[in-house]
Parts: structure tokens; sequence; C-alpha cells
């Protein structure tokens, strides 16, 4: 299993509570510093069953000075968004957590994150 975590983030760290109390075996990935590139991103993004602006943090500074509330939302701007969360990781939403059996979800809620844990 693996997280995609912003130490900062306080869904981030319950998430990871929430693995530690269950036992899990999980890699922590700090995306800030190691991003995603945009092949990773397309293949999250599939297994999420969700496009790139569905995991776009739009309050964020950089995503207004992007004016990313103005790009389209079709399968031709795509690859735009891709690159601007490849190019801005800030702007994913998180955490984001892979299981081992590629069951991905971003682990917002608590039900979120123990959709992942293993039975």
């Amino acid at each position: 299993m693996e997280i995609w975590v912003n130490p900062a983030c306080s869904k981030c760290r319950s998430a990871v509570s929430m693995l530690d109390e269950a036992g899990a075996e999980y890699t922590v990935r700090k995306y800030l510093e190691e991003p995603p590139t945009a092949k990773e991103l397309k293949a999250v993004l599939k297994r999420l069953g969700l496009e790139p602006w569905d995991i776009t943090r739009t309050a964020e500074p950089i995503a207004k000075e992007l004016e990313l509330k103005t790009w389209g939302r079709t399968p031709a701007d795509r690859d735009r968004w891709i690159e601007a969360l490849a190019t801005h990781p800030k702007l994913i939403q998180r955490p984001i957590i892979t299981a081992d059996d590629g069951t991905t979800v971003v682990g917002r809620t608590p039900e979120a994150v123990q959709s992942v844990l293993p039975d």
C-alpha cells in the first residue's frame, strides 16, 4: 500500500494514524518532495475513476494564479490538467491511498481510509 501525503495536512496525518492503528503495511510518499509524473497521475486517476479536475485543490493560490476555474473540463482538456498537477503538486487533493489490490481512494474521510484496509 502507498499513501501520498503532505505532512502538514491534518487529513493526511489522520489517515496515517488509521493505517498505523490497523497494522497496515504501507509506504509514505511525500508527494510535494517527490511529485508524481503525468504517467503516474494518469494511472491513479484511472484507478480512482476520476478526472484530474476532480482531485484538484482549486482554492490553492497557484490554482488562482493559473485561473484553473476557467479551464475546460472535457477530454480535450485532460492533459493540460494533468500537466498542471504534475508541475504544481500542491494542487493534488490528499491523501491518496493505493492498496496492494489496486483499490485507490482519496482518503479524506475515515470511511475512505477504512475501505482500503485489509479485512
